[in-house]
């Protein structure tokens, strides 16, 4: 098989470690999704951790550069962080690498929990940057640590993504991204 064969197989991983976590992802459902055999699963990858390994790595990857589209554009540091809190996304769905952290098997393999962790501290990283342009143009309403505004954004994403998924419903995220906005409106903008 080629490699279409194993671009097919990570991606018909992602969709399932998103849709039904690592223990609910069997080999065979990953080969049912790809259109792909045994045969060819084995010839690609040692096996589903592998697997798995690259579908995370390939969702952390996507996930960074779907933040970085809009966190690395111009603006005011409020309009940036606003613009990744507002971007479109399948709330309802859930973020496929956040959703990995209540996966006790990946949670419990350090290799496979590893870009999880990799891409949550990247974002807090590149958020942190993005405040501390903020508060150096006196741009925000308070003085708050740069690393403690960044994990409040990400968890108000990955809160929202909870809030949304438990009501079946948008209206919680949307009504936590713009609680945080509101708490977040620049000094101007008051």
């Amino acid at each position: 098989m080629s490699a279409n064969a194993s671009e097919r197989l990570i991606e018909a991983t992602r969709e399932l470690l998103w849709e039904r976590g690592y223990v609910g992802t069997s080999p065979k459902a990953i080969q049912q999704a790809a259109g792909a055999g045994q045969g060819s699963m084995y010839h690609h990858f040692d096996g589903k951790r592998e697997l798995a390994l690259a579908a995370i790595r390939r969702s952390a990857a996507e996930l960074r550069a779907a933040a970085e589209r809009v966190l690395g554009t111009e603006g005011t540091a409020y309009a940036r962080i606003e613009a990744y809190l507002l971007r479109e996304r399948d709330v309802l769905r859930g973020c496929p690498v956040g959703r990995l952290t209540m996966d006790p098997e990946v949670v419990a393999d350090e290799e496979l929990r590893a870009p999880v962790d990799e891409t949550l501290d990247w974002l807090r990283g590149r958020l942190a940057g993005i405040v501390q342009e903020g508060l150096d143009a006196g741009e925000f309403p308070a003085a708050p640590e740069p690393a403690e505004l960044a994990a409040t954004v990400v968890a108000t994403v990955q809160g929202g993504y909870v809030l949304a998924r438990a009501t079946g419903s948008s209206a919680a995220f949307d009504t936590a991204v713009r609680g945080l906005l509101a708490l977040l409106a620049p000094r101007t903008a008051r």
